[in-house]
């Protein structure tokens, strides 16, 4: 042992990394952050000069590297204890520094290690010619190999093929060669001591937290590789693996994507509060249904330009950007989307980041805007800490291969290496899909941020815009919008110490508030808007029975589909009051009658004294005394929005006095009759 260490440190000043690169993108950019962190010396070839090894994305080719490499070692080539590792760039991360990476190279106990992997590439008929390994990877990888300089120059000197021709086919004839694996002590390592490549391996591994850092562990074979190489097809898959290692005055583009008007007017509300100078933003706005929808009735938030786009204009908003130099950011959010933290574009810019999201999830739900990992035909798979990133279990920066519905450009990174793709316009797929791919094919990484709460998803799954206030039906798919949207904003004072807030006008008579001033006026023109009122007869077919004894001219809830969401409604927000004011009553929230009553002076303008069959009941005014209509007897004032809530059948005897101007609206509900 105490002989590794001396050697060790012998050597330890005597490693070279050298790697390939011939651009500075994202990933050699994270590549060398993982260098800088973990202090190690680098060579980097290639850069400034033009790629011709071919797409070694999608066919064989890399042989410029060995090119490249071979010339360099050169320099080397006499160093009997300096030891050289080779890897990739743009597709590796260093996860951790130099003295594991020599000492478990040292183990090895040979003078050249290459990595392994699962699949023999290019050539699979070479599959049978490779050693029999029982346990571990058995075919060699070319995108990382560690071993001493003379060895290595010995092995690249014999290059001498065309730049597009295959690198790892070299490497490979070389290992397979008995006497030529021998005469330059070649190993691969084939349970990831050393390298982890992905391709094929991901299910293999799992980010191990530490104190002070995250490591990929291999729980095939129980090690923590010190390069992960996210190689092949699972190059955007490795993503968050990757990254889990690791103000200015600006004039940002807006747009804003309006597909549904789900809480439209509650997200523009939303995204007019941001922290950021209006003068400063110019907004587009996309209407993608053929529906005119009125947002602003005019430009009252200040914005620089305020355009509405037809439908077949969406490219041109990131087009308008890239025109124009003052565009320093290009921030796009959907409809359904609810921003809720107001200093989202600060937090956003400061990330530094070309393109980036903030992490958004429909509430109560697994549903969020970004992917973490693809399927091999592109299309959504879940990554192994998908869950955890979405529940904030695991919190920082993650670079993934799909955002959707929100996300911030860099304006610098449209004009340069997204300035010559379209990002939106390809038949036959989605626009996110577009935009996502083109940007992984420009090598431009996408992030999403945990860090901070910054709202979350609205579902507009059920969202059935041919009625006229379709956000009513919303309380089962987005309750937090649905609250904000349609409960009274003292609602949440009912439950404080305050024993005076809740009012008690007769005994086991309370009055407390429930209803929005828009839920109110909604509810009302909806009702107005179905027109089915009752006749105010004894006789009524909806009823079971075919008669009332106390009839109203009302609608019941049934009759336009809103019992379900009304019986939501009670169970959410009436059963809790209830229990707080009846101690020890424990309602079902059940309930058959439910309706809105219309009195006029010229209809039935008041109703006789009655019991209702219910165990309580909930009244809940919809207008205005002496505003909408006036009682010329008098009556405690109801407020709109606030309920009155009493016993039912046994007690509480009540009436409804003659409205004599107007109109009265109120919402009766019979509770567990």
């Amino acid at each position: 042992f105490q002989k590794e260490i001396i050697s060790l440190t012998s050597i330890l000043n005597e490693l070279l990394v050298i790697t390939a690169a011939t651009e500075v993108n994202d990933g050699y950019l994270r590549f060398m952050l993982t260098i800088r962190q973990f202090n190690y010396t680098v060579q980097v070839l290639g850069l400034g000069e033009e790629w011709k090894g071919g797409d070694v994305a999608r066919t064989v080719g890399g042989g410029q590297k060995v090119r490249w490499l071979k010339k360099e070692l050169e320099k080397h080539k006499d160093k009997q204890n300096t030891v050289i590792m080779f890897v990739d760039s743009y597709d590796v991360i260093l996860a951790s520094g130099p003295e594991e990476l020599l000492k478990k190279f040292s183990r090895f106990s040979h003078r050249v290690v290459f990595s392994a992997e699962g699949f023999c590439w290019p050539d699979q008929r070479l599959a049978s010619k490779y050693p029999v390994v029982h346990h571990g990877k058995r075919y060699l990888n070319s995108g990382g190999l560690i071993g001493y300089a003379p060895e290595i120059h010995a092995i690249v000197k014999k290059w001498k093929y065309k730049d597009d021709d295959d690198d790892q086919l070299f490497y490979t004839r070389i290992y397979l060669d008995k006497e030529q694996r021998r005469k330059f002590n070649i190993t691969l390592d084939h349970k990831s001591h050393i390298f982890q490549n992905l391709n094929g391996a991901i299910e293999e591994v799992v980010l191990k937290f530490e104190k002070s850092r995250v490591r990929a562990r291999n729980v095939a074979y129980d090690t923590l590789p010190v390069v992960i190489h996210g190689n092949g097809p699972t190059k955007v898959n490795t993503s968050i693996l990757l990254h889990s290692f690791a103000l200015l005055q600006l004039r940002p583009h807006v747009t804003y994507r309006h597909s549904h008007q789900t809480f439209a007017l509650l997200l523009i509300t939303r995204l007019a509060t941001l922290i950021y100078p209006h003068t400063r933003i110019r907004l587009f706005i996309h209407n993608n249904v053929h529906r005119p929808i009125v947002i602003f009735k005019n430009n009252r938030y200040q914005y620089r330009l305020f355009a509405c786009l037809c439908a077949d204009m969406q490219n041109r908003y990131v087009e308008a950007c890239k025109k124009d130099v003052s565009c320093d950011y290009f921030f796009s959010i959907d409809s359904d989307v609810a921003l809720t933290n107001p200093d989202v574009l600060r937090i956003l810019i400061e990330e530094n980041k070309a393109v980036i999201a903030p992490m958004l999830s429909r509430h109560g739900k697994l549903w969020s805007n970004f992917w973490g990992a693809l399927s091999p035909e592109g299309f959504y798979s879940r990554s192994e800490d998908y869950i955890d990133i979405v529940q904030s279990k695991r919190v920082g920066l993650w670079n993934v291969p799909y955002i959707t519905q929100v996300y911030l450009i860099r304006g610098e990174t449209l004009r340069s290496r997204l300035a010559p793709v379209s990002l939106y316009q390809q038949e036959g797929m989605d626009p996110d899909m577009i935009f996502c791919k083109s940007v992984r094919e420009q090598g431009v990484f996408m992030f999403v941020s945990n860090r901070d709460e910054f709202g979350r998803l609205i579902s507009s799954t059920n969202y059935n815009i041919s009625r006229l206030h379709p956000d009513m039906w919303q309380i089962f798919d987005n309750p937090v919008d649905w609250r904000e949207k349609y409960i009274h904003e003292d609602y949440s004072k009912i439950f404080e110490d305050d024993e005076n807030f809740v009012e008690q006008p007769c005994p086991d008579v309370y009055w407390f508030p429930a209803f929005s001033e828009r839920m109110c006026d909604e509810l009302v023109e909806t009702m107005e808007d179905f027109g089915g009122w009752s006749g105010g007869k004894n006789k009524d077919e909806r009823l079971s029975g075919g008669y009332e004894n106390v009839p109203t001219v009302d609608i019941h809830m049934n009759q336009i589909q809103y019992e379900k969401e009304w019986l939501k409604f009670l169970k959410d927000y009436i059963v809790p009051v209830t229990e707080k004011l009846y101690p020890g009553y424990y309602p079902k929230a059940q309930a058959v009658m439910n309706f809105v009553v219309r009195y006029r002076p010229d209809e039935q303008p008041s109703l006789r004294p009655h019991h209702d069959s219910s165990t309580f009941t909930v009244n809940i005014a919809l207008n205005r005394k002496n505003i909408d209509y006036e009682v010329n007897k008098l009556s405690i004032s109801p407020r709109k929005g606030w309920s009155f809530m009493h016993p039912g059948r046994l007690t509480h005897y009540h009436e409804g006095l003659p409205v004599t101007r107007g109109t009265r609206y109120i919402m009766v509900s019979f509770v567990d009759p």
